[in-house]
C-alpha cells in the first residue's frame, strides 16, 4: 500500500490509515485471522456485506452536519471506490456499498482530506452522535444543540473507554421539547432545557438512559431532570465506563444497557455510573458555545403562493426558523438513496444561492437550512428541475426503511422493495395524505428494527412464512407507535403477519378505514388505541390466509426469483474473541496503546488502554475455566479464585490491582506505575501460557 504520509497533516489519521493497509495485507496472507481482522474492520467503518467479496463502508456524519465541500467529497469518493450512489441511513450516516477491501485506505485517506472519518462508524462502540437537522433554528429551540453534539462526537472519538464494549452504544440530540430526535430510544437521549440561577440562563439536557429498539424495544428511564452542560461529558463517561464495566459481553442479544438497567435498576446504573466518574481527571467539563451568525433577511418579504404547486410545496416542504426571514426545506429522498450525479446538481443549485447548510435527517432526507424567504421560489423552479421537491419529507409519503436483502447479511425480506412499493401505492392513491404528520411509515427487513418499524404508527418487518413447504417472505405488520414529546413514546403492537406480497393491500385497508372512520384531526395511533388490537386484526385478517397462495408470492417486491432464506452473520456488533492467543494479543496491542498515550501527556487514556488490556490477560487464563466471563466485572473477581498464585510475589491481588484506577487520581506517576504493573502481568501470564503449551507438547 502506498504511504499516506505526505496526503494529510493528521498524524493520528495517518497512522490509522498505515495500520489498516498493514493488517489488510496481514489478513489477506493469513497471518491475522477472520474474526481477528473482523474486529478491526468494523472500528473502522467496514462492514461486511450479503454479497461475498465486497464492503460496505459507513461514513460518520456528527449531527447530521454537511457543507457542500465534504458532501462533493463523498460523492467523488463513492464514484471513484463505489457504485455511484450515497445511502443516507437512520442515524444519519452516509454509507457506500461495494467497496473492495483493499481500497478502504484510500477512500478513508481522501474522506480525511475534508476531515471525514469512517471510525468507529461500526462494531462495538458509540456510534454517530445523531442531533436533530433543526438545531437551531428549530422555533421553540432553546438553543443550538449542534456545538454540544460536536464536542461530544469529538470527545469519544478513538476514546479508550468506548473501543472494546460488548455492543454498540447511541447517542442522540433533539433540539426541543418535541424530542424530534427520539431520545426514548437511545443509549443516551439529551432535551435541551435552560435553567435560570441567580438571573443567568444555564444550558443544560434532560437526560434519558438505555432506550434501545431491536427485538425487545425497551423505553428510556429518566437519569436526570435538568443536567448542566458542564457535567454532559463527566456523566456520559461515567455511564459509557459502567456499561463497559458491566455489560454482558457472551450473548450478543443481551449486551445493550437496556439489558443491564433491567438486571441493576435505573439507581443502581447511576450509582455505577458515579462510582466510574469519581476516577475521572475533571468533574466539570465545560463545552464551547456558540451560535451561527448569519446576515439579516428581509422578514416582511411577502411570499408569492399563487402557483399552486409551490404553495403546495411550500406548505409541506418549508419551515420556518426562529431566525426571522429565514427557511429550512426538506429534500425527500427515496429510500435513502441518491446518486452522485443528482447529488453534484444539488450541490450546483446551492452554490448558485449561496448555500452551505445541509444536514442529513434521521428519516433518511436533507435539509436545507438558513434559505431566504426571498429564495424560496427560485430554489423550488431550480429543485423541480432535478425531481428533488416530492412532498412530505416527513409526512407519511416518505417511508423509512433500511437496506434490507439488498446488501445487509441479516435481512429476511426486501424493505427497500417493499418501500418502493408502497411509496407507489402511496402517490397514486392517497395523495392527499403525503404530507400528513398524523401517520407515518417505517420498514425494517429484520427484528433488529434498523428501519425503527416499532417507533411508527404502522410499522412492516421482514419475516418468512412457510407454504406448501416453501419459504416465502413475509411482513409481520405492528401498529400504534407514536412520539409523544418531551421523551415520551409508545411502542407499535404486533398485530398479524401476511404474505409480503399482500402488504401493499394491507396498507389499503388500514388507510381507507381511518380515512373513514378517524375523528376529526386524530392521530393514527389515537385512531388505533380507540378502537383496539383485535379491531385491527380481525381487518387485516382475510390476508394472511395462504389457501390459495399465487406463485408469484414466492418472489419478494423487486425480486424476479423465488425467495431464499439466506441469512448471514450480523456485523452489527462485533462478537468477542475467545481464543487465548488472540486475546494475548490483544492485550499487548491495549499496552502498546496505553505507552503511546502516556508518551502523549494523555494519561487518563493510557490507564484505562491499560485497564482493557489486563481484562484480556486475565481472560485468556480464564476461558479455559468453567466461569462465566459475560462482563469485565466477572472476569475481574473470578482471577483470583482461579490464578491467584501467579500474584503470589506481589503486593495486591488482581482485582485489587486492576480497581487502583478507582482509587488514585490520573497523574503521570500513577499511570506510569500502572502500566509497568500490567507489563509484569503480561509477562507472568505469557510466561504461564507457553509452559502450559510446552507441558502438553
Amino acid at each position: 500500500m502506498r504511504s499516506f504520509r505526505t496526503e494529510l497533516e493528521n498524524p493520528v489519521v495517518e497512522e490509522e490509515l498505515l495500520e489498516l493497509g498493514q493488517k489488510i495485507a496481514k489478513y489477506k496472507s493469513g497471518v491475522i485471522p477472520e474474526d481477528r481482522f473482523k474486529s478491526l474492520r468494523l472500528a473502522r467503518g467496514i462492514y461486511g456485506q450479503r454479497q461475498p467479496g465486497v464492503q460496505m463502508v459507513r461514513i460518520k456524519i456528527p449531527h447530521g452536519n454537511l457543507s457542500r465541500k465534504k458532501l462533493a467529497r463523498i460523492a467523488d469518493v463513492s464514484d471513484r471506490y463505489a457504485t455511484g450512489n450515497l445511502h443516507i441511513t437512520t442515524r444519519q450516516d452516509i454509507q457506500l456499498h461495494f467497496v473492495k477491501l483493499e481500497e478502504t485506505p484510500q477512500l478513508w485517506e481522501e474522506l480525511a482530506r475534508d476531515e471525514i472519518t469512517i471510525r468507529e462508524a461500526c462494531g462495538n462502540t458509540v456510534r454517530n452522535v445523531t442531533g436533530s437537522h433543526l438545531a437551531g433554528v428549530h422555533v421553540n429551540a432553546p438553543f443550538d444543540i449542534s456545538p454540544y453534539a460536536q464536542a461530544t462526537f469529538e470527545y469519544l472519538l478513538r476514546n479508550p473507554i468506548c473501543q472494546d464494549m460488548g455492543r454498540k452504544f447511541k447517542i442522540s440530540f433533539s433540539a426541543a421539547e418535541d424530542d424530534d430526535y427520539y431520545s426514548y430510544i437511545n443509549d443516551i437521549g439529551l432535551i435541551p432545557r435552560i435553567k435560570v440561577v441567580d438571573g443567568k440562563e444555564i444550558h443544560g439536557f434532560k437526560v434519558l438512559i438505555a432506550g434501545g429498539l431491536g427485538a425487545q424495544p425497551n423505553h428510556a428511564d429518566l437519569a436526570h431532570d435538568f443536567l448542566p452542560v458542564d457535567q454532559l461529558i463527566p456523566f456520559a463517561e461515567g455511564l459509557i465506563r459502567a456499561f463497559d464495566r458491566f455489560g454482558e459481553r457472551t450473548k450478543r442479544n443481551k449486551a445493550r444497557m437496556k439489558y443491564l438497567i433491567k438486571d441493576v435498576g435505573v439507581e443502581g446504573l447511576l450509582e455505577l455510573a458515579e462510582a466510574e466518574r469519581k476516577v475521572l481527571p475533571f468533574q466539570s467539563y465545560p463545552l464551547p458555545y456558540k451560535e451561527k451568525q448569519v446576515e439579516p433577511a428581509d422578514n416582511d418579504y411577502e411570499i408569492d403562493l399563487s402557483d399552486p404547486g409551490f404553495r403546495k410545496w411550500f406548505s409541506a416542504n418549508t419551515s420556518r426558523q426562529k431566525q426571522p426571514g429565514y427557511y429550512t426545506v426538506g429534500l425527500k429522498i427515496h429510500n435513502g438513496d441518491i446518486s452522485t450525479d443528482l447529488t453534484r446538481k444539488l450541490l450546483d443549485v446551492m452554490a448558485s444561492l449561496d448555500l452551505d447548510d445541509i444536514r442529513t435527517t434521521i428519516h433518511q432526507n436533507f435539509v436545507i437550512r438558513y434559505v431566504k424567504a426571498s429564495q424560496l421560489e427560485t430554489l423550488y423552479r431550480q429543485l423541480s428541475e432535478l425531481g428533488l421537491t416530492k412532498i412530505g419529507p416527513q409526512g407519511l409519503g416518505n417511508i423509512v426503511t433500511c437496506p434490507g436483502t439488498d446488501t445487509c447479511n441479516l435481512g429476511i425480506a426486501s424493505s427497500m422493495g417493499l418501500a418502493t412499493r408502497l411509496t407507489e401505492l402511496l402517490e397514486t392513491e392517497y395523495p392527499q395524505l403525503l404530507d400528513s404528520q398524523d401517520v407515518d411509515i417505517k420498514i425494517s427487513g429484520c427484528m433488529n428494527a434498523c428501519g425503527q418499524h416499532s417507533i411508527s404508527a404502522i410499522g412492516f418487518q421482514g419475516m418468512t412464512i412457510r407454504v406448501n413447504k416453501k419459504v416465502a417472505p413475509a411482513s409481520q405488520i405492528l401498529l400504534g407507535g407514536r412520539n409523544f414529546g418531551n421523551g415520551e413514546g409508545r411502542f407499535a403492537d404486533k398485530v398479524i403477519k401476511v404474505p409480503s406480497k399482500r402488504s401493499d393491500l394491507a396498507l389499503r385497508l388500514l388507510l381507507d378505514d381511518f380515512l373513514e372512520n378517524r375523528h376529526d384531526q386524530e392521530h393514527y395511533t389515537d385512531y388505533y388505541l380507540r378502537l383496539g388490537q383485535d379491531y385491527f386484526y380481525q381487518l387485516l385478517k382475510p390476508l394472511s390466509d395462504t389457501d390459495e397462495f399465487q406463485d408469484d408470492w414466492f418472489q419478494d417486491w423487486g425480486r424476479e426469483k423465488d425467495y431464499i432464506k439466506a441469512i448471514g452473520v450480523g456485523e452489527c456488533a462485533s462478537v468477542v474473541i475467545d481464543l487465548t492467543l488472540v486475546l494475548i494479543d490483544e492485550a499487548d496491542e491495549r499496552l502498546v496503546r496505553a505507552r503511546h498515550e502516556f508518551d502523549q501527556g494523555e494519561y487518563a487514556r493510557a490507564i484505562y488502554h491499560t485497564y482493557t488490556g489486563m481484562i484480556h490477560l486475565a481472560k485468556s487464563l480464564l476461558i479455559h475455566t468453567d466461569e462465566k466471563l459475560n462482563t469485565q466485572q466477572r472476569i475481574i473477581d473470578s482471577f483470583d479464585e482461579h490464578y491467584g498464585d501467579l500474584l503470589d510475589d506481589s503486593d495486591f491481588s488482581f482485582k485489587e490491582l486492576v480497581l487502583t484506577q478507582k482509587k488514585y487520581e490520573p497523574t503521570i506517576e500513577y499511570a506510569s506505575w500502572y502500566l509497568e504493573q500490567a507489563e509484569k502481568l503480561k509477562n507472568t501470564v505469557v510466561d504461564f501460557q507457553k509452559s502450559n503449551i510446552d507441558a502438553k507438547v
